[in-house]
C-alpha cells in the first residue's frame, strides 16, 4: 500500500491542478502514471448543465467504442425459438425466456447486459425491480430491446458501451484500459464525448458541457480541454 501512495503522490505531483490539458497529453500523463499490479480501466466523466430530474433535459444512449472496452461483456438475452438459436449464435452468454426469468428473481444474475425480442417484453416487466437498479432493464431506445438479437449481442460484445446522465449532471464511463496505446485510449474517448455531445437534450440550456475529466482506476483525474476532444 505504501508504494501505491507513493505513485499516486507522485503522478498527482505531475499534474497541474490549475489548467484543463489537450486530450491526447492528458491520456499520456495518465499512461505515464499507471503502475498498478492490474490493467488499470480508463474513466471519463462529463460534468453537464442539465437536471436529469426534467424529462426534457435527460440524457441516455449507447456509442460504440472504436477500440473497443478492453473488457469482457457477458450478456444475456430473453428471448425462444430462432431468435435464441442467433442469439446463442453470436455468442451470447445466457439465453432463456421463462427459465432465465426464475434464475434472475432467484438472485442468479451473473451478466452486464440484458437484451430482449419484443414478444418477450411481457416476461421482462415482471423483472423491473430487480432488474432497473441495476441498470440491465432492456430498453428500446437503447437497442436492447430488439429483433435483430445477433446485431445486439455483437454490438454489446464489440465495445458498445450505455451512458445515463446522473442526478448531479454527471455521465461517466470506461474508455479502454491503460495497456491500449495511446492513439486507441483518444479514438475512444472522442467517440465518448461525441456520443454525448450529439445527446443534448432539448431542454438543455446555456453551455451544455461545463468540464471533463479523466481518471485511471487507481490514479488522480485530470481536466480535459473540451475544444481538445472535437479537434
Amino acid at each position: 500500500m505504501a508504494n501505491s501512495g507513493k505513485r499516486l503522490k507522485s503522478a498527482r505531483a505531475a499534474i497541474d491542478r490549475t489548467r484543463a490539458y489537450p486530450v491526447d497529453e492528458a491520456v499520456g500523463l495518465l499512461k505515464s502514471a499507471a503502475s498498478a499490479k492490474f490493467d488499470e480501466t480508463f474513466e471519463l466523466a462529463m460534468n453537464l448543465n442539465v437536471d436529469p430530474r426534467h424529462a426534457d433535459q435527460m440524457v441516455r444512449g449507447t456509442v460504440n467504442l472504436p477500440s473497443g472496452t478492453g473488457k469482457t461483456v457477458r450478456v444475456a438475452v430473453f428471448a425462444k425459438g430462432d431468435k435464441a438459436d442467433e442469439a446463442r449464435a453470436a455468442g451470447a452468454d445466457v439465453v432463456g425466456d421463462d427459465d432465465l426469468a426464475a434464475q434472475i428473481q432467484a438472485g442468479q444474475i451473473d451478466f452486464d447486459r440484458a437484451i430482449a425480442t419484443p414478444d418477450m417484453m411481457a416476461l421482462v416487466g415482471r423483472l423491473g425491480r430487480i432488474l432497473g437498479p441495476r441498470g440491465l432493464m432492456p430498453n428500446p431506445r437503447l437497442g436492447t430491446v430488439t429483433p435483430n438479437v445477433a446485431e445486439a449481442v455483437q454490438a454489446a460484445k464489440g465495445g458498445q458501451v450505455q451512458f445515463r446522465v446522473e442526478k448531479a449532471g454527471i455521465v461517466h464511463g470506461g474508455v479502454g484500459k491503460a495497456s491500449f496505446d495511446q492513439d486507441a485510449l483518444v479514438a475512444n474517448i472522442r467517440a465518448f464525448a461525441d456520443a454525448i455531445i450529439k445527446a443534448k437534450p432539448a431542454g438543455a440550456k446555456g453551455t451544455y458541457v461545463k468540464g471533463v475529466h479523466i481518471s485511471t482506476t487507481m490514479g488522480p483525474g485530470v481536466a480535459v480541454e473540451i475544444a481538445s476532444l472535437t479537434a
